[in-house]
């Protein structure tokens, strides 16, 4: 290698003793063979070397980092330092070996200490001990901190051990020396490392200060300051409980007591309402009005207090929205438009008791990489996976979760205003993707011809049926009928990759509903789902890109995105933000909130152009009403981590119902194995159903050739419950339910169904 530039400068800048926490100066980074050696300045700051070009440099730009935690320190002569990390390597040359010495000293010192904090990191994520069982958790920062300490001393003092007796051998080549040449180099020698043991034992003198400092000055305070600490937490957790308390017995309150919403009002009540909504009015006056950027620059929030009318306050109120933060304020709705909240038709029978939870997920370990590593760049769907990496529900159930939150179609149905039910269509599109976040094992590909129905109708008013139309490309169609008001029909195939850290999962159809009072017909697409971390780490799933909405009978539309996760990002995770316009492009409704756990919608009052944002756009800012809940999603059921992260709804997805057909996914043999647990069963079986299944596709293929060779027509696989048909509002073609399903049901005649299990 070459050695450009030594000795051209000091290799190190003014610098604190190796004992500090932070050590900077000048070194010699070898950067490639044209360039050679290049002067750096490098900082040891918390365990990390950072370098720069320059000194100025460290105010904006670091060139790289390397994590002392995990690297390895070599020297490989008088003036080289080696560090690796992983893949990343540097090699790094001082000016004299003395400076060699005090970065390698200073190297291992923070090297220890970043491990000490790593495994002090380890441990701390243990459960705390109760503060009851020992009065010595008070000062258990202080003594940590001094531990510390007190091991830098032994390091210091094991350095010290190392230069001494590197010192004596010295002296003793010395004295075996006749004066020469060689003598005067050995004496330099000498003092060389005289001066290293010099500065490792300033060192170790300024960390005793350092250590005698800390326990004299602040472990009194320290203490102080984390009993209060410990009376506050201890405070708010008593005032946690009574809150909790409170919610629940309010809670059973109001389920023991539904029949007092249909109670007809007396004279008094109507007086006191009346009160009551004044005061409300009047209170309006003090409320705070939102502002919200256009979503073609940032999204940022800024509340200022209202001056409107009252009048915009009365429009406000006819929002479709809920009014608190509970998924049962869905049912209590003081804050909308009364168009909205009438019932239609007659009252529904109890509901179905339906089972809270399924066998505990078994614990296998299985070698991901083995199986992945040879399937980058294919088709998901052709990958041959174990059920270790599945969970116990078929694609076909996972598009009738979308139903979970179908509260909101029914009260979409009710509203007059078809603004007001865009921003509910819009919840709804939105709250499909909220029972994703902890969802990361994948479901089953369904068979050709599998089945799935959801008959809700005596519980809910809505029936659903799913069927998997195609294999390859696999799709999927879908059709939900309520009898509250709307239907719901969509054909998804899904096209996913494999890219070695992440998985892409592209949803390609559309959805579409029409509610029947007014003809409203809407359609929109899904985003793109993204898993990460296949190989190392914990799996986590994110949701980004645009949605739009759009009503094809009045025009208007929801501009819909889905902000992708970043780990520099300042905007809350799972973030989602909408637009609401009229057919004039007017915007009247601002959406916001994160798609996995609450949407809210505000109303515009006015809209402004606002000042220059990124390259130069101009931002559109609209001053809204204070924002009302749309959307609030549900706890998960108790002990839902060990049960594969079911909602409440995929709890009862398997559970089999009276009558259903004979290709229904709850028939499925290795789905109902490994929802038992039985995993090694359930691979086997999965192998059997998929090769019965190739097997099929084999034989048509063979007919269709046969077919080509007489001339004959050959007209292919059928689905048996939808067909396909041209949409008119796309121009696709899709395959719609032709019917049919529900009156084979009634008869109980399924000899129509083929055998695919």
């Amino acid at each position: 290698m070459s050695e450009q530039g030594k000795g051209s400068a000091s290799a190190s800048a003014a610098a604190p003793a190796p004992g500090s926490d932070t050590y900077k100066g000048w070194l010699f980074k070898w950067t490639n063979y044209l360039k050679g050696y290049q002067r750096r300045w490098f900082v040891l700051s918390n365990g990390l070397l950072s370098y720069y070009r320059t000194q100025a440099e460290m105010a904006h730009t670091c060139r790289g980092t390397i994590n002392l935690a995990t690297a390895h320190i070599d020297t490989e002569d008088a003036c080289n330092i080696v560090l690796s990390s992983g893949g990343r390597t540097y090699h790094l040359k001082a000016s004299t070996e003395v400076e060699r010495q005090r970065w390698v000293t200073a190297l291992e010192l923070a090297k220890a200490k970043a491990i000490r904090m790593m495994n002090d990191q380890s441990d701390d994520s243990g459960d705390e001990k109760p503060t009851s069982q020992s009065d010595r958790s008070e000062i258990q920062g202080t003594l940590k901190i001094l531990v510390s300490k007190l091991d830098d001393l032994s390091t210091c003092n094991d350095l010290i051990a190392k230069h001494g007796a590197a010192l004596q051998r010295s002296l003793s080549e010395l004295e075996g020396l006749k004066v020469s040449v060689e003598g005067g180099e050995k004496i330099k020698a000498v003092n060389e490392r005289a001066t290293l043991f010099r500065i490792t034992s300033n060192a170790m003198i300024n960390a005793c200060r350092d250590f005698l400092d800390l326990a004299e000055t602040h472990s009194r305070r320290w203490q102080r300051a984390l009993q209060y600490e410990r009376e506050q937490r201890t405070h708010l957790e008593e005032t946690i409980e009574q809150l909790a308390k409170q919610h629940n017995s309010l809670e059973r309150a109001w389920r023991e007591a539904p029949t007092l919403v249909s109670t007809p009002p007396s004279a008094t009540t109507n007086k006191e309402e009346s009160g009551r909504q004044h005061k409300e009015e009047a209170s309006d006056e003090d409320e705070d009005t939102e502002y919200f950027d256009a979503m073609e620059d940032s999204t940022a929030f800024i509340t200022v207090t209202a001056t409107e009318n009252i009048q915009h306050r009365r429009s406000q109120s006819n929002l479709s929205g809920a009014s608190g933060g509970q998924p049962n304020d869905w049912n209590q709705d003081n804050h909308m438009s009364p168009t909205c909240n009438d019932v239609a038709g007659k009252e529904l029978k109890p509901r179905r008791q339906r089972r809270t939870h399924i066998p505990d997920k078994p614990n296998y370990s299985l070698n991901l990489w083995s199986i992945m590593k040879n399937c980058i760049g294919k088709e998901l769907s052709k990958i041959p996976m174990p059920v270790n990496f599945n969970e116990p529900l078929s694609m076909l159930q996972r598009l009738s979760e979308d139903l979970e939150y179908h509260e909101l179609l029914d009260k979409a149905a009710r509203c007059d205003s078809s603004l007001e039910q865009m921003c509910l269509v819009a919840a709804f599109s939105i709250s499909s993707y909220s029972t994703t976040v902890h969802r990361t094992a994948k479901p089953f590909n369904p068979l050709l011809g599998e089945t799935y129905e959801l008959d809700r109708l005596e519980e809910f008013g809505y029936r659903s049926l799913c069927e998997q139309v195609s294999h390859h490309p696999p799709a999927a169609a879908h059709h939900v009928f309520s009898q509250r008001g709307w239907t719901l029909w969509q054909e998804i195939t899904i096209a996913s990759k494999f890219r070695g850290k992440y998985l892409s999962i592209m949803p390609l159809g559309a959805i579409h509903l029409q509610f029947h009072s007014s003809g409203n017909h809407y359609v929109w697409r899904k985003v793109t789902s993204t898993v990460h971390n296949i190989i190392v780490g914990k799996l986590w799933i994110d949701q980004s890109g645009d949605i739009e909405i759009v009503n094809h009978r009045t025009k208007e539309t929801c501009q819909l995105k889905f902000f992708p996760y970043s780990y520099f990002s300042r905007e809350v995770p799972r973030k989602v933000t909408g637009v609401v316009a009229d057919n004039g492009g007017q915007a009247h409704y601002i959406l916001s909130g994160t798609w996995d756990d609450k949407i809210e919608s505000a109303k515009i009052v006015q809209s402004s152009r606002g000042g220059g944002g990124s390259e130069g756009k101009q931002k559109t800012v609209y001053q809204t009403l204070s924002p009302k809940l749309l959307w609030k999603k549900y706890p998960l059921p108790e002990n839902a981590e060990n049960m594969y992260y079911f909602s409440a709804l995929a709890l009862t997805l398997n559970e089999e119902e009276e009558g259903m057909g004979l290709t229904d996914s709850r028939l499925r043999p290795d789905q109902k194995l490994m929802e038992e647990g039985r995993w090694d069963e359930a691979n086997s079986e999965k192998q059997r159903l998929e090769e019965k299944q190739r097997a099929v596709r084999r034989r048509r293929e063979a007919e269709a050739t046969d077919a080509l060779d007489d001339g004959r027509e050959y007209e292919g696989y059928q689905p048996l419950w939808f067909h396909q048909r041209r949409d008119s509002i796309t121009g696709e073609t899709n395959f719609v339910y032709k019917g049919g399903y529900w009156e084979a049901k009634e008869r109980h005649d399924w000899s129509m169904c083929p055998d695919i299990f």
